[in-house]
């Protein structure tokens, strides 16, 4: 087991369902944000919750699933396009077990269960990252591109690199538990 991570008290704020967000942290429009619980936002991410379809109910909903880690510096924000005239936003979902490095742009449509994102990566307007995939840091993913199951995608721009191994679901979900458990508030700080 590798040593704990250690937070300020004050500089997160702990849920009900685990979820912990910085303080530092923007989450803009968080009622448009659903975190599946055990997801970590870390400090300087910025997630775009206020960004909608233009008229009233219109919410534009960006969800994350459970254990997700999204990374210092990164942005998420919804995909956006003009449809006959019409500006629009679209949701974006993110499954379960999902980690976003530090310093990552992420504007895709779809990302799927158990998927590693490097740091440093733009993720293009509508892509769809399907489960098990890993994205190498500093690559950029163009816009509408469909990255398919267990296949690793690096470079700019990003394509095919290699296969995955079956097990790769397995490591990510340890790799992210993991992850949360050496989360840990300081133990000087408990109060």
């Amino acid at each position: 087991m590798d040593d704990p991570i250690y937070y300020a008290k004050n500089e997160y704020i702990e849920t009900d369902t685990g979820n912990k967000v910085s303080r530092r942290a923007t989450i803009a429009g968080p009622q448009n944000i659903i975190l599946g619980g055990k997801t970590i936002i870390a400090s300087g991410a910025i997630i775009r919750g206020d960004l909608r379809r233009t008229g009233p109910g219109h919410a534009v909903v960006i969800s994350l699933g459970r254990y997700c880690l999204v990374g210092e510096g990164c942005v998420m924000r919804p995909p956006y396009k003009t449809y006959r005239g019409n500006f629009n936003y679209y949701p974006m979902k993110i499954g379960d077990h999902v980690h976003v490095g530090a310093n990552t742009i992420v504007e895709a449509a779809q990302i799927g269960n158990h998927v590693e994102i490097g740091k440093n990566c733009v993720i293009g307007k509508f892509t769809i990252i399907k489960d098990c995939a890993r994205i190498a840091d500093n690559t950029v993913v163009p816009p509408n591109t469909v990255i398919p199951a267990l296949s690793l995608f690096g470079g700019s721009p990003g394509r095919f690199l290699d296969d995955l191994p079956e097990s790769t679901q397995e490591i990510v979900e340890a790799m992210t538990k993991q992850y949360y458990t050496r989360f840990q508030l300081h133990p000087n700080d408990r109060s």
